[in-house]
């Protein structure tokens, strides 16, 4: 059962999620495996991202790369209602290398007040959960991509122990990387957003989310990802997505 106004809305495309929400819920800072686009219908709300504390108000497009550490709180007692589609790397990544090829590709603008992209956003939506062709999803998240392509910025170097505890997690987020060094943590929440052991829960949920995808049962993929049990990785799920991991499981 979905929390109280979220929808999972059925995806005719491989590789894209859509998910509509009417709700005054504040998420925690969290992180996703995929590249989210969205557009706000009513409302507004702030929100951290990669790019600093921003606010989203009805009519602007909001984006998040994947892996970026951002949350999300209304602005009003009333809420905000929004649509989002999340959509695999590979299907962004691809369509950003037929635009433009060799291209490094990332959201840089975590709102953008366009009518245009909104209007696109909307027509790959529809496409998504509306129509049965692909080709016309295809289609709708070129154009999509068209309008957000930038250049990615680059990144400075890191300690190699910090990058190495980092992959050790994602390889095995249930695995114990032995981050207790106070100098160690703050090197690790600079490069990543969040500290190590929310870092790891994260990277626990989405594994947990892959593995619930695949048709794993709620307790064995709880059991697979490190957490205690499946009401933990349920209260997780919803701190969030706003979804339950029963709401992901495929229908």
């Amino acid at each position: 059962m979905l929390p109280r106004g979220f929808t999972l809305i059925p995806s005719h495309a491989d590789g894209i999620e859509a998910v509509t929400a009417d709700s005054a819920l504040a998420f925690g800072r969290h992180t996703h495996g995929e590249f989210g686009i969205g557009l706000i219908e009513r409302g507004a709300q702030k929100s951290a991202s990669g790019r600093g504390v921003v606010e989203a108000a009805a009519g602007d497009v909001i984006t998040v790369n994947p892996g970026e550490v951002h949350d999300g709180t209304p602005l009003a007692a009333g809420g905000r209602r929004w649509r989002m589609l999340y959509i695999s790397p590979t299907l962004v990544l691809d369509a950003a290398d037929d635009i433009s090829p060799g291209a490094a590709f990332e959201f840089t603008a975590p709102v953008l007040r366009d009518a245009v992209l909104a209007a696109r956003f909307r027509a790959l939506f529809d496409a998504a959960t509306v129509g049965r062709r692909a080709w016309c999803a295809e289609a709708g998240l070129l154009e999509l991509v068209a309008g957000l392509l930038r250049p990615a910025t680059t990144r400075a170097a890191v300690h190699a122990g910090v990058a190495a505890a980092r992959e050790r997690m994602d390889d095995d987020p249930a695995a114990d990387a032995g981050l207790s060094r106070y100098q160690f943590l703050r090197a690790f929440t600079r490069l990543t957003g969040l500290p190590p052991h929310a870092y790891r829960l994260q990277r626990r949920v989405q594994r947990a989310r892959q593995l619930v995808r695949g048709g794993l049962p709620l307790a064995d993929a709880a059991a697979a990802s490190g957490f205690a049990d499946q009401s933990h990785m349920t209260r997780c799920f919803v701190r969030s997505y706003g979804l339950t991991p029963g709401a992901c499981m495929r229908r």
